[in-house]
């Protein structure tokens, strides 16, 4: 399962124009910067959820539940606490900007993490105790019977609130994308945040447990659109040596995997079963690797 991360939204660092419309301008970035920064919060945190109902049904039929006479039995994962995030997910849902439909999202979410969470728990401790060698799986089964409908609705309301929070990120990675280019022109954040952009577009085409057959047109595009960032990133480095030294060479480094990674789906006709798959685990960490550079560099002031 790939995770649900990106480039932390901040506003430029620059120094601030003193126009009136710059300044509200760049307070109503911020605004949403904030706002989508607790949803996303939220949404990383609690992926343990879905990571957990990932581990459960490798093993355990989600139909019929545990028998006991499986061949192995690896149980679940334990969750993170996240009551810090659900509080403030459920803080921002009445601030504004309004976004009516994700904003809608957030409290039958929650719920369905709270339903599915202190269930998860009882089942991790039972199956880290082995309790099921002693009752022949009966507090197994029974859990299951919660379990199995609890994570149903939960991953539905994931499913919802990843689609919704993805296009409202799209539109807000477009404002901030123009903002920084007003304010600075295409310099160094502008194209540290358009490649990041790029990539991250990439993320939801890759292959995962419920989808392993990738759409390779949208992928190939995506491919596509991201490669031309990283082609305007390195002309912007070669005319400006060393603005970007922490983080020039780790998009191209990560084009060069994705392409590999196309060619090796494109001969499994998107299969990631036949063999690709195994590589998915080194695209996404070093994704998230390039993550932290790209924060850092984004905070750096461009150079005139």
């Amino acid at each position: 399962m790939v995770l649900l991360v990106g480039l932390a939204l901040s506003s430029p660092a620059s120094a601030q124009p003193k126009a009136a419309e710059a300044d509200a301008e760049l307070a109503a970035s911020q605004a949403i910067v904030g706002k989508l920064n607790a949803y996303v919060a939220l949404l990383n945190r609690t992926l343990r959820a879905s990571e957990s109902i990932t581990r459960y049904a490798s093993w355990a039929d989600m139909r019929t539940g545990p028998t006991g006479r499986e061949r192995i039995i690896y149980g679940l994962y334990s969750l993170y606490d996240v009551r810090g995030e659900i509080e403030r997910a459920r803080a921002a849902v009445s601030k504004p900007p309004a976004m009516p439909e994700l904003d809608a999202k957030i409290g039958p979410y929650i719920a369905a993490y709270e339903t599915l969470a202190p269930i998860t728990t009882q089942a991790n401790g039972y199956y880290e105790r082995q309790d099921y060698k002693e009752d022949k799986m009966a507090e197994g089964k029974a859990l299951h019977a919660r379990l199995a409908p609890a994570a149903q609705t939960f991953l539905a309301e994931r499913a919802g609130l990843e689609a919704l929070f993805a296009r409202e990120k799209e539109r807000s990675d477009a404002t901030e994308l123009a903002l920084v280019e007003r304010r600075e022109g295409r310099k160094a954040r502008w194209h540290v945040m358009n490649v990041m952009i790029r990539a991250r577009s990439i993320l939801p085409l890759l292959p995962s447990d419920a989808r392993p057959v990738v759409d390779m047109p949208a992928f190939e595009a995506a491919l596509a659109g991201y490669a031309g960032a990283v082609r305007e990133l390195d002309a912007y480095v070669a005319a400006e040596p060393g603005a970007l030294s922490s983080f020039e060479s780790r998009p191209r480094s990560w084009l060069g995997k994705l392409r590999e990674f196309r060619d090796k789906l494109a001969a499994a006709k998107g299969d990631a079963r036949r063999g690709a798959g195994r590589d998915l685990t080194w695209i996404v960490n070093d994704y998230n690797s390039m993550i932290s550079t790209a924060q850092l560099a984004s905070t750096l002031p461009s150079r005139p």
